[in-house]
């Protein structure tokens, strides 16, 4: 670890946890017709889809292969895709970034066991399941979230809050866009390599307004969200071996044995940032087949990233870091944090179900990520942050687990269960005697702008029996 970084921490709940990078050819079509400037090819062309699974692993399995780095290889790549987000590529700049990568991130890795057998897995599974049915073990099944990163981010960017999903029995499939908004990704197909940097409009041919390169950009990240569920859905069919065949990163030895292991009646979508935003987009006229997603996890939806899509019939939970309530933002003629509001509060009124809006105290905007954790010290100064960054990180896994735990049973727990505490930010409209009884780590770390009553006006909202 170079002298700047702190390891990665362990995984808290009581699975351990695997890593599996999946790489899988697309139909290669055209998500839209814009190309480059410089050679004509198409800028928004579908040839792989990439992703990162994290699931609750066997314990005690030891891995083959070392563990992924959080910046993946080569450094060079990540270093200049980020000089190009700043307009300075080039040979003396790209070499200052990569030092500066090296220097803050290094050779960190991820804690999760790469390649390593799905918790539950039957030893000796392909020589057993040849003769009987896979209903005959009995297997778990897990819940599944699919997860899209934000701005100048990649599939490693959230692995803590991911992975410590996985810990508390989810399977999470992180994916990789390559819309133009990371800052760097290799595309292996057909035994090819292909660097995909982060590129703006001013790089297409006729270069498109603001709002329509954005709408571009979501397009191919929604197209990327929907290739991931279909992959996830051939995985659950048996299809592991073959896929673990296509895939050039080698990886997903033991995808033969995830057969009837992922529970895809539960998927849900989530996204921090420009991931929000195509999160929300996602639920529009669902849930559908290429979009099955029974719930929604929201984090600081984007406010450069486009309108914030409000036509959703399932429940949802948007979470504000304090420094996304805090800011003041004009958001397409209003408030931004007025918008939400009112998009959680269309969800509860218009469409019946339940919904939360609420702020993570002490949080900023790269607290759900993997940054703080690695660079404490120089993130907490620079942004603001008061939270202790790995509490930060926890409490938003809390949350997303109660949220997961509501949509399987019904029951509201935790802060899922208060009524309102401040409807506009830092408002407190609680009574001195509702101060005294609620709970010490829902007061400290949380503000809830808006929630289903406790009284619960519409008995059965999205389906369950009310708490």
């Amino acid at each position: 670890m170079p002298a700047l970084s702190s390891a990665l921490p362990r995984y808290t709940g009581e699975y351990e946890v695997g890593t599996i990078d999946i790489e899988v050819p697309c139909d290669g079509r055209n998500v839209s017709d814009a190309a480059f400037a410089r050679n004509g090819e198409p800028a928004f062309k579908l040839e792989t889809v990439l992703f990162s699974l994290y699931y609750p692993s066997v314990k005690g399995a030891a891995s083959e292969k070392p563990n992924h780095l959080w910046i993946p290889k080569p450094i060079s790549l990540q270093a200049e895709g980020y000089a190009r987000f700043v307009h300075m590529n080039n040979i003396f700049t790209n070499n200052v970034f990569a030092l500066g990568l090296w220097t803050l991130a290094g050779s960190t890795s991820i804690p999760a066991n790469v390649d390593v057998p799905l918790h539950g897995t039957v030893k000796g599974y392909l020589d057993y399941e040849a003769e009987h049915p896979i209903d005959d073990y009995g297997l778990p099944t897990f819940p599944v979230i699919v997860f899209s990163h934000g701005m100048a981010s990649g599939r490693t960017s959230y692995t803590q809050y991911c992975a410590e999903l996985a810990s508390r029995g989810y399977i999470v499939a992180a994916v990789e866009h390559r819309d133009g908004s990371g800052p760097g990704s290799i595309i292996m197909s057909n035994g090819t390599t292909k660097d995909r940097f982060h590129f703006g409009a001013e790089q297409l041919q006729s270069p498109p307004q603001a709002e329509e390169f954005k709408a571009m950009q979501l397009g191919m990240r929604q197209a990327e969200v929907e290739e991931t569920v279909r992959v996830l859905r051939q995985i659950n069919d048996g299809l592991g071996n073959e896929l673990y065949k296509l895939n050039p990163r080698e990886e997903g030895k033991d995808l033969a044995a995830w057969r009837g292991r992922l529970n895809l009646d539960r998927v849900v979508v989530g996204g921090h940032s420009y991931g929000a935003t195509l999160a929300l987009q996602t639920l529009k006229d669902g849930p559908c087949a290429a979009r099955p997603f029974v719930g929604a996890v929201i984090l600081d939806p984007g406010k450069q990233s486009g309108p914030l899509n409000d036509d959703i019939n399932v429940p949802t939970l948007i979470v504000h870091s304090d420094s996304w309530s805090k800011k003041h933002s004009i958001f397409h003629g209003r408030p931004h944090f007025d918008v939400v509001k009112d998009l959680v509060r269309k969800i509860l009124d218009d469409k019946h179900k339940y919904a939360w809006f609420m702020t993570s105290k002490g949080t900023t905007h790269p607290s759900v990520t993997d940054a703080p954790l690695i660079e404490p010290l120089l993130l907490s100064w620079t942004t603001g942050a008061t939270i202790d960054v790995k509490e930060g990180v926890q409490q938003y896994v809390k949350v997303t687990q109660e949220f997961m735990q509501f949509l399987n049973n019904g029951h509201r727990k935790g802060v899922l269960k208060e009524e309102v505490t401040h409807p506009e930010y830092d408002h407190d409209v609680r009574s001195e005697g509702r101060k005294k009884v609620m709970p010490h780590e829902i007061e400290k770390y949380w503000q809830i702008h808006v929630a289903p009553s406790t009284a619960c006006p519409a008995p059965g909202l999205c389906g369950v029996d009310a708490d």
